[in-house]
Parts: C-alpha cells; sequence; structure tokens
C-alpha cells in the first residue's frame, strides 16, 4: 500500500478517535424529575412490647432505653480524622455530611460527599428500611442514642453505636467502625428486631453523589450513576436508563454510585438486592440543575461488618482497600498502558511536585523511548518523497486504465521493482507511527479520569490540569507548533494529502479548546519534541537527493543484460 493512502487512514482515524473522545454526546435530560417518597411517622403505640432476643452477633441492646422523641431533638455526632470530617445525626442514625479534607468543592471548601442541594425530606446514607412502611418511617426518622457525642480517629480504630427502641417493640442497633489505616473506609453492622421478630433491613443510601452538577465540558464528565462489579465485568448505567431496569441482583465485587472522581460503593464479594433511582433537582441560576442517583442495597441476612467505600477514585487508595476496586476507575480499553503511565507519573511527582512540570518530564522520557521509531519514520518518509516523481511517472502511465483491467497489475510490478531497487518500504514510515497510538489514547484516558490532576495547578493561570485553559492559551500554542512541525516532515506530492496535512492543526486547536490543559501540555510538549528531533534527523540524513525521472526507454535498455546494453550504445 503506497505511503499516501496510509498516511491518509490513518489521520482518518486519529481524528474520528480524538474527536469522538473529546466530544462525546452531553447525557439526555431525564423528563420526569423524582423525589425520594417518604412515609409518615405513626403514633407509637402506648402499650410498651419487651424486646426479645437479638439475632445471633448483633448489637441489640437487651435493655435499651424508650426512644423516638421527635425529629427536631436531633443533634450531630462528628466523627474526626485525618483525612474526613464525617457527621452523623441522631435522626435515623444517618450519615449527615461527610467532608474530604484533601479535595476541595468549587467554593474551596472540603468536599462533601452528601448532597445538600435535595429536598428536605431525601434520605440521608446509612438509613435503615423495612418492608413495612410503618416499621421504615420510624428506623428512618426516629431518634437514635449515640454510644459517644463525638470521635477522634487518629490511630487504629474507633467505633461508634446507634442505639433505637421504641413503645411499639422496635428496636435497631447500628454499629459503625472507622481505621485510621483505611479513612475512606466505613465498616457496618446493623440488627433489628419488630415485637421479638428479626427483621432484615435495606440498608437506603438517598441521594448521592456531592453537588450533582455536571460542569460542561467536552472531556469525560459523567453525572452521578449506579456502578456495581459483577461476573468480572464493571457496569456503569447511563441516569436516564435507570427506569428500564431499576433493579440489580447477584454476587457483586462492589456496587454503588459514582462520579467522575469519587463514589460511593459496598466493597466485598456478597449477594445483593439493588434498587436505584434518578433524581433531578433543580437550582437556580444552573441550566441542568443537579442529578443525582437515590440507591439502596439489602444483604441477604442482616449485615455483619459490611464495608463501604466513600472517597476519591485514587488507584493507590482503592487498592489498598480491595484490589477489584480499582475497576472503579474508567481507563478505557488503553488501561493496561494507562496503569504503568499513572505510577510513573506519580513516581516522577514525588520528585518534583508538581503534576504540571511532571507531565512534561513523562513525556520527554516517552519521547524519547520513542526516539528510534520516529526516526526510522522520517527516514522511510524521507525515502519514500525521493522516488515520488518516479511513482508518479508509473501511475501516470496506467491511469487511463479500469481498475477491473489486468493491465493494471503491472503498475504494481513496476512499483514493487521500484520500492526494491531503491530499498524502500512503503509502509515503514507509517507503521513506527502507528505503535505511538496506544501512548498517545492512553495518556488521553490518564488525564480524563486521573484524580491526581483534579485541581493540580502547573503554573501562572494554569490552576487546574483537569480543566480546560481558561485563556486558550495552551491549545493555541498546541496549533502553532503542530503546523510548524507538519512544515517540517516531509511534504507530500499529492495535492489532497497536502490540503489535509494543512488542515489539521486548525482541527486540533479546535478541539484542544476545552480539553483538560494536562493534555494539551501533554501535546504541546510532543510537538515541540517532534520539532527538535525533525532538525536532528535533517541534520544527520541531509538534505534530499533530488531525483529525474528516465524515460520509459531508458528505463527498459538498463534492465536488459549488460551485452544487450554494449549493442545499444553502438547503434546509437
Amino acid at each position: 500500500m503506497e505511503k499516501r493512502v496510509l498516511l491518509a487512514v490513518l489521520l482518518s482515524f486519529v481524528v474520528l478517535y480524538v474527536y469522538q473522545a473529546l466530544m462525546p454526546s452531553p447525557p439526555e435530560p431525564n423528563p420526569a424529575a423524582t423525589k425520594p417518597a417518604v412515609t409518615q411517622q405513626p403514633t407509637p403505640s402506648a402499650a410498651q412490647q419487651p424486646a426479645s432476643a437479638a439475632p445471633a452477633g448483633s448489637t441489640l441492646p437487651a435493655e435499651a432505653p424508650v426512644t423516638g422523641q421527635p425529629a427536631d431533638a436531633e443533634r450531630d455526632v462528628v466523627v474526626d480524622g485525618a483525612d474526613v470530617h464525617a457527621v452523623f445525626s441522631t435522626r435515623g442514625g444517618s450519615l449527615k455530611s461527610w467532608r474530604l479534607k484533601k479535595y476541595a468543592d468549587a467554593q474551596g471548601q472540603p468536599l462533601d460527599l452528601v448532597p445538600h442541594n435535595v429536598p428536605a425530606d431525601a434520605v440521608r446514607p446509612f438509613t435503615l428500611a423495612a418492608d413495612d412502611a410503618g416499621v421504615s418511617a420510624r428506623l428512618g426518622r426516629g431518634t437514635f442514642t449515640p454510644s459517644a457525642e463525638s470521635i477522634t480517629v487518629s490511630t487504629g480504630t474507633q467505633t461508634l453505636q446507634f442505639d433505637y427502641r421504641d413503645a411499639s417493640g422496635l428496636v435497631a442497633a447500628k454499629t459503625f467502625t472507622f481505621s485510621a489505616a483505611h479513612p475512606y473506609v466505613v465498616t457496618m453492622s446493623a440488627a433489628v428486631t419488630n415485637n421479638g421478630q428479626p427483621v432484615n433491613p435495606t440498608i437506603e443510601w438517598g441521594p448521592a453523589l456531592g453537588t450533582g452538577v455536571v460542569l460542561h465540558s467536552r472531556s469525560y464528565n459523567p453525572p452521578p450513576q449506579p456502578l456495581f462489579f459483577r461476573d468480572g465485568k464493571v457496569t456503569r448505567v447511563a441516569p436516564t436508563k435507570i427506569a428500564a431496569q431499576p433493579v440489580e441482583e447477584g454476587i457483586f465485587g462492589f456496587a454503588g454510585a459514582d462520579d467522575h472522581y469519587f463514589a460511593t460503593v459496598i466493597v466485598g464479594s456478597a449477594p445483593l438486592h439493588l434498587q436505584y433511582q434518578a433524581l433531578d433537582v433543580p437550582i437556580p441560576g444552573v441550566e441542568d440543575g443537579a442529578h443525582f442517583v437515590i440507591w439502596s442495597a439489602r444483604f441477604a441476612a442482616p449485615p455483619q461488618n459490611a464495608r463501604f467505600f466513600l472517597g476519591p477514585k485514587d488507584f493507590d487508595v482503592l487498592a489498598s482497600v480491595d484490589l477489584d476496586l480499582v475497576r472503579a476507575i474508567d481507563f478505557g480499553m488503553f488501561s493496561w498502558l494507562v496503569v504503568p503511565l499513572l505510577r510513573a507519573l506519580k513516581w516522577i511527582n514525588g520528585y518534583i511536585g508538581n503534576y504540571g512540570w511532571s507531565l512534561i518530564t513523562l513525556t520527554v522520557l516517552i519521547n524519547l523511548a520513542m526516539f528510534p521509531l520516529r526516526h526510522k519514520s522520517v527516514v522511510s518518509m524521507r525515502k519514500m518523497q525521493e522516488i515520488q516523481p518516479e511513482v508518479k511517472a508509473i501511475q501516470d502511465r496506467y491511469a487511463k486504465l479500469k481498475m477491473s483491467d489486468p493491465a493494471r497489475q503491472k503498475m504494481n510490478v513496476e512499483l514493487m521493482n521500484l520500492y526494491r531497487e531503491r530499498g524502500v518500504n512503503p509502509a515503514s514510515g507509517c507503521v513506527p507511527m502507528l505503535l505511538t497510538l496506544p501512548v498517545l489514547f492512553a495518556f488521553y484516558s490518564l488525564l480524563a479520569v486521573a484524580i491526581e490532576l483534579r485541581g493540580a495547578p502547573f503554573t501562572l493561570w494554569i490552576h487546574d490540569l483537569s480543566a480546560p485553559d481558561p485563556l486558550f492559551v495552551t491549545p493555541i500554542l498546541m496549533g502553532i507548533t503542530q503546523l510548524v512541525q507538519q512544515k517540517m516532515v516531509p511534504a507530500a506530492t499529492d495535492p489532497t494529502q497536502q490540503r489535509v496535512m494543512l488542515i489539521m492543526p486548525i482541527v486540533f486547536t479546535g478541539m484542544f479548546l476545552w480539553a483538560p490543559s494536562g493534555l494539551v501540555i501533554y501535546w504541546t510538549t510532543t510537538n515541540l519534541w517532534g520539532i527538535g528531533q525533525q532538525l536532528i534527523t535533517n541534520r544527520l540524513i541531509g538534505p534530499t537527493k533530488p531525483r529525474t525521472v528516465r524515460p520509459p526507454a531508458e528505463r527498459r535498455i538498463k534492465r536488459v543484460g549488460g551485452g544487450r546494453t554494449d549493442q545499444a550504445k553502438d547503434r546509437s
């Protein structure tokens, strides 16, 4: 195959892939906004019934005092650690706030994974529910008694228990365990009995996740969505598809909800009954409002030491909790290459301390490793450029023949003989470049989803490598460097190919205006490296050697034996 055909296919593939990757279709809005159902709390019975023995392994209090005060008597219980500041409420013994100290929201405050821009009657995380609506209302609105008013998790593990017992015979207990070694993990046990009969409760999470506001971006930035890992496969469900199948059942390695950078999931292989529901909340001043996923889970038996992860999708953090949990990061089809690149980037940043400069350093190292491939490609393209006049002369002689004409096969034979004579491989100019494409796609996946770049500053006006350049300086610089590099590459003789090569920098500049600035910095650094390498290669291989096309008769004379050549000379 000729070089221009291979190059055209390559460029078309790159344009289509990058265009689709950088400009995914926006999610369809959910046509019907739904709100979590809340039932009214019934009046408890006047007759107090004695509590029966708790199920085996539970923490139900045998002689708990009668509680069930009105909701306005609720108070907060603080759990503070090095990485998380959590606030539980005595109302339902639920989670009121879970702030990540190392990650900031749009206002620069610690990011809270528990939504606050939701209806006031929305269910909070770790709320217990039952099949009986009255029992669910009391478990969700009743006031639990905490074992402590505040807890500090500095070393080892700490335990917080919430107990509930009302006059109708409903008894419940929740135990939360926190670990300094795994700050984003909460281990939960729960036990419920109603009139002495054990109840297998559903753990309701309520709306998730964070603010629910999706920033307009042409890079990967999904709204909160259902997430579960089952049968070795990670499944994410678009919010508009939840209504079609709101229930999932089976043995899950992890399950819950996630967004771009964070997740709230149950971790550990266990049979679960999951239920999901989409929730759209209008917000003044925000065009699309906020989008959440309401989800709940029921174990086959009352949960004992069930682990919940509420935190960042940081590869090392997830791996320390559960090796399968790293699959919550959507690295795409090139994950086999993304993970080593991510580890290398984090290792370099350990010495440099700035992810922008670390990214540039890693880009230089990768291009240094690819130097031989790129050099071979340029040398091959130079050889192809030198014989283009002869190639075109052969093609012109057969131009009037139809593609189906058997005589056109002679053209291919002549071309192959010419390539063999000149020592040129038509594919050697494109194949080395094709080998570099997985690195490009892996870098895009890395920079699009790696939480390490979220809010990571570079220098001057670039304060977030995961966000677009606010001044569009780097995309324009990238386009200029790409244009300069195109001018330095051996020029094609085909006018169509020349036009494509000139349009490419403009197309890429337009697409990269809204790409993460980290990706633009990578591409710009690669272009600058390419310019420098082209200068070195041009110096090594020297200027282009001009070739003249010999007449067909002269080429035929040269191909015959030496005797006939001398005879031809004598005749001339």
